[in-house]
């Protein structure tokens, strides 16, 4: 039996154009849904595809302007019982950012498959077909319900909330972490790695159309308390700490950030480092802070702006959702 599924384009580098098949340079978001899919067509998937076009960007202007109907339709197909699974085109800059919030607001019903290109659709050795064609093979088979969102790069199948870009170019820009990949993928093959982990749940978090005003504050030597008092706006509901090591900064600004803490602002701590845990420490307690443990800054952003816009703000209560994550 013929899978139907679902494809939602946004844009970015796999609807990209160079204009030249050698060119550094390209534009991002060039190729309209209905072009792309009439080429696919000729790759012989057995898939049955429909698309519609939610945006067609560089990933970089990616935000609630775009997640917003994004998710309206990616609920609307879920629910449509014609429809097996969704395919998202999607830049890569922002791609974990979306994956692991679309991640935390669906259910774990049907397959979610994001999916991007690090080349241009004109340039040598574009990725994005095959990238696609994989896609497909993953949303199209049983095994993908009750893993949450997957992210589709380079062979690879990476779950939402450890896929992140670890390389500006090239066919191995992703990575997971703290898992690698939850399974290898080609268009004709597909292996998992263990059995699903959420069969049957439903989504952690209500969707919000507006969002609370969070920062990531970038931490590097010098830093000064002052300097860092200035990129915290007076709406600034919570701040991610992008620390050195393990979520750490510059005594000042700590204590700074105590006081801010202490007049209602969220902290979390993570690391600007790719790799690693960032575990409670004692002082955390006694600071009001929230250790991010396996999220990076910009995943742990996404998980506070959810946890503040449904009024959570007690720093355990924070903790245990982080821990949870």
């Amino acid at each position: 039996m013929t899978t139907r599924l679902t494809v939602l384009a946004t844009g970015g580098t796999i609807a990209g154009i160079a204009g030249s098949a050698i060119a550094q340079d390209y534009r991002p978001g060039q190729i309209p849904i209905e072009d792309y899919l009439e080429q696919v067509g000729g790759l012989g998937l057995d898939a049955e595809l429909s698309g519609r076009q939610i945006a067609n960007v560089d990933s970089a202007d990616i935000g609630p302007d775009i997640w917003n109907p994004l998710h309206r339709a990616i609920l609307a197909a879920l629910a449509d019982e014609v429809c097996d699974g969704v395919i998202v085109t999607h830049g890569t800059d922002a791609l974990e950012e979306t994956a692991f919030l679309l991640d935390l607001t669906l259910p774990a019903e049907k397959a979610v498959v994001l999916v991007g290109a690090m080349r241009p659709a004109d340039a040598v050795g574009y990725d994005g077909l095959r990238n696609f064609a994989n896609a497909v093979r993953v949303a199209s088979d049983a095994g993908a319900s009750g893993r949450g969102v997957l992210v589709v790069m380079g062979d690879r199948v990476f779950a939402a909330r450890d896929v992140r870009k670890v390389r500006t170019r090239g066919s191995e820009a992703f990575r997971g972490f703290p898992r690698e990949s939850v399974g290898l993928v080609t268009p004709s093959s597909l292996d998992w790695f263990g059995a699903p982990w959420r069969a049957g749940a439903k989504a952690q978090f209500g969707w919000h159309e507006t969002l609370p005003e969070v920062g990531i504050l970038a931490i590097h030597a010098g830093l000064s308390p002052r300097a860092a008092e200035r990129l915290i706006a007076p709406e600034t509901r919570g701040v991610v700490v992008a620390g050195v090591g393990e979520g750490n900064m510059p005594d000042p600004v700590r204590r700074m950030l105590v006081a801010r803490c202490r007049q209602g602002m969220a902290v979390v701590r993570a690391s600007r480092a790719d790799e690693g845990l960032v575990d409670r420490e004692p002082e955390d307690e006694t600071n009001g802070f929230v250790a991010a443990r396996a999220l990076n800054p910009q995943k742990a952003r996404i998980l506070l702006q959810l946890l503040l816009a449904e009024g959570r703000t007690d720093s355990s209560d924070l903790q245990r959702a982080f821990d949870g994550s």
